[in-house]
């Protein structure tokens, strides 16, 4: 299908009411007349990768949803154009607005749900697959930031850059750390993250969670590393029976990039990665 006719597919903007005010959504449906094979949420990525990240997550729920899904983006509580601020989101609040959307699309779409995270949302995607009360068929990982405490720790490292750009008074090392340990609010980047979200957050780690449902896993691969080895956890989950699929793209890191990239490998990795089930689902009865 052309760029221009996957512009073309249905795209339905909503916002779906929830505790707290309502969620910004867009759904990705099927070429008209269609009856869509199943659903795919997409699990955003945190602060700022969020923005650098929807054009080209657009560009995969279009091309998800010509090949017949219905694909649902949600920003979660306090991000996006979603109701509530940043310093109000809560690990536990994304869960439940992951189980809403789930349930949203379950009474929607028949056919198998899938799952699909950026960066930590895909860990948020695993986190909320171990304990969904929603059957799910499968998770998509890109990029996936698996350890909580590595991601804070990456996370305070920019507010630690920026202190260093601007010139002034610089900032110790740890001192944010301590701050929110102290139960202090610390802003970064511009987002002003609660201790509440930050120690959710760094209490997990994939190393702790064994997916129950198939893992298909995108890494980014520079032109000049070697052949990337299997990531040591998705050898441990095999290791544990839980089956994972793994491929690489070269695009690029276009969730911190400078400038908007355009990610055809990656969208061109997907498809190749998920064949099994896309081939599979597109020829049965």
């Amino acid at each position: 299908m052309s760029c221009a006719s996957l512009d073309a597919l249905p795209l339905l903007p909503f916002f779906l009411p929830a505790s707290g005010g309502q969620r910004y959504c867009l759904l990705h449906l099927p070429p008209p007349g269609r009856s869509a094979r199943g659903g795919i949420l997409y699990v955003h990525p945190f602060a700022e990768e969020l923005n650098k990240s929807r054009h080209v997550a657009a560009a995969q729920a279009r091309a998800f949803a010509a090949a017949g899904y219905s694909v649902l983006q949600i920003d979660l509580f306090g991000c996006g154009d979603s109701s509530g601020d940043f310093s109000e989101a809560r690990w536990d609040i994304w869960h439940n607005d992951l189980h809403l959307a789930c349930a949203w699309l379950a009474q929607r779409v028949d056919g198998p749900l899938t799952m699909w995270g950026l960066r930590l949302g895909a860990l948020l995607a695993l986190d909320f697959a171990n304990r969904a009360p929603l059957p799910l068929a499968r998770l998509l990982l890109w990029q996936p930031e698996l350890d909580g405490r590595r991601s804070i720790d990456r996370f305070l490292r920019l507010r630690l850059a920026t202190s260093m750009l601007a010139g002034g008074t610089q900032e110790a090392p740890g001192q944010a750390r301590a701050a929110l340990a102290q139960g202090a609010a610390v802003e970064v980047a511009g987002y002003r993250l609660a201790p509440e979200l930050a120690q959710a957050i760094e209490g997990v780690s994939g190393s702790a969670l064994l997916p129950a449902v198939p893992v298909y896993w995108l890494d980014y691969q520079g032109p000049e590393q070697a052949a990337a080895p299997l990531p040591p956890l998705a050898r441990q989950w095999r290791e544990h029976g839980a089956p994972v699929h793994v491929a690489s793209f070269g695009d690029g890191p276009f969730w911190h990039s400078g400038e908007l990239l355009e990610c055809p490998q990656l969208l061109d990795a997907t498809r190749a990665l998920c064949r099994d089930w896309l081939d599979e689902e597109r020829t049965s009865p």
